[in-house]
């Protein structure tokens, strides 16, 4: 694999990790097709439960790489398959992947932490539509997916200002949702990671594939979609055996193990 991206599993947590500090991890071609490749690589692994995605140096990621882009550097921008420029972001994982921020995660490297299900950053950390100064737009799904996270009135003053947003702003508008102290944010996702891999699986993939899902389809055939998940869940036998666990006294009280 490509040093550009290190990926690493202990137990059933994996690490991908953009290695690029000297660009502050902007993304070039290689390094896109890289992180694709890695994420796929998570998704088939039988062994692996969820994915941490960070970077290197304390830098999540600064973006396209703008010096790649001015020497000559051409990334396919088309409507249609798996590829996206600053890489995974049109991916559609099975399981859950959580973003460790600590320093810029701005323009296209904002919208790869959009593309993760929870982010969870330090204090210094930085984000924001920060390309709109370069005339470089939004082409890894950041225009769909900042509004549904942030709502629509916040995505557009981002969106149209560029600014930065400090990392209490973020986390008061739930663009991160979670503030640690600096150089804190890989071991806490690792830590959330690990607690996501106690619980039964069919069940939490489902339900997050039901919620990303509804967002294309109308309520009727969102709740089909919920439904057939669920079906899927009871048919696993996660439901029977969790109820089996309850029944036996687990869980009782507020406990959550």
């Amino acid at each position: 694999m490509s040093d550009l991206v290190v990926s690493q599993t202990s137990g059933r947590v994996t690490v991908i990790t953009i290695n690029r500090p000297h660009r502050r991890n902007a993304v070039d071609l290689p390094t896109a097709e890289a992180l694709i490749a890695a994420f796929e690589r998570f998704d088939a692994d039988t062994d692996a439960d969820v994915a941490v995605f960070t970077g290197a140096g304390g830098a999540f990621c600064a973006g396209a790489d703008l010096h790649a882009l001015s020497a000559g550097e051409s990334k396919p921008v088309e409507p249609v398959g798996k590829f996206a420029p600053m890489g995974p972001t049109r991916l559609r994982l099975s399981k859950p992947v959580i973003a460790a921020i600590e320093g810029p995660a701005v323009a296209g490297g904002m919208e790869l932490a959009l593309w993760c299900d929870l982010r969870i950053a330090g204090r210094s950390a930085t984000m924001g539509i920060l390309n709109r100064r370069f005339g470089v737009p939004l082409v890894d799904l950041g225009t769909i997916r900042l509004p549904r996270i942030v709502g629509h009135g916040r995505a557009m003053e981002l969106i149209l200002t560029g600014r930065s947003v400090a990392i209490d702003e973020a986390l008061a508008i739930g663009l991160v949702n979670e503030e640690v102290d600096d150089g804190q944010a890989l071991a806490r996702a690792t830590d959330l990671a690990l607690s996501l891999t106690g619980f039964p699986q069919a069940a939490m993939r489902n339900d997050r594939l039901s919620a990303i899902e509804a967002w294309d389809l109308d309520e009727p055939a969102a709740i089909a979609k919920e439904i057939a998940y669920g079906r899927a869940t009871i048919a696993s036998g996660e439901t029977l055996s969790g109820s089996t666990r309850f029944a036996e006294g687990a869980g009782r009280h507020g406990q959550f193990t």
